[in-house]
């Protein structure tokens, strides 16, 4: 049985990403001042050091959809991956590795992939709901990841 990857990681990566999530600088203790102290050195998060867009790294933007406008099928999709399945195809929950970079960039296992039925479709048509591990980070593609939504739960 597979974990859903909501859950979020708890651990010194968590700590960190907390700390860049709050937007607060990180502090570093450092061995390199005068024997018997500690400098510190303030290191602002990757999010603020950098006015670059993500649009001007080549990234699309990705867009909103509210929950009630997804199809009924991506309504049952999530509904699925929050009872930790059964998922009706083999791929579903495996991960996804954003390589056509229309998700914000992350490391690793971060996005699973899962399948939003295609009534007709002879096969897992391309719809698609991706989730990251933050909570309610899903993503709705309905043409095989050319683009994406994200889902807002609150509308």
């Amino acid at each position: 049985m597979r974990i859903p990857p909501r859950i979020v990681r708890i651990g010194a990566l968590g700590a960190l990403a907390s700390t860049l999530f709050i937007g607060g600088p990180a502090v570093v203790a450092s061995a390199s001042a005068t024997p018997g102290t500690t400098a510190t050195h303030s290191v602002a998060p990757a999010h603020v050091a950098s006015a670059v867009s993500a649009k001007e790294l080549g990234a699309q933007e990705v867009g909103d959809i509210c929950y009630s406008k997804l199809p009924d099928e991506a309504h049952t999709t999530l509904k699925l991956i929050d009872k930790g399945g059964p998922f009706p195809y083999p791929k579903d929950g495996t991960v996804f590795s954003n390589r056509e970079g229309e998700l914000p960039a992350q490391g690793g296992d971060y996005y699973h992939e899962y399948t939003v039925e295609t009534p007709g479709s002879p096969d897992r048509g391309a719809r698609r709901i991706v989730t990251g591990e933050a909570k309610q980070e899903d993503y709705y593609t309905a043409d095989h990841y050319s683009s994406f939504d994200k889902v807002k739960f609150d509308c």
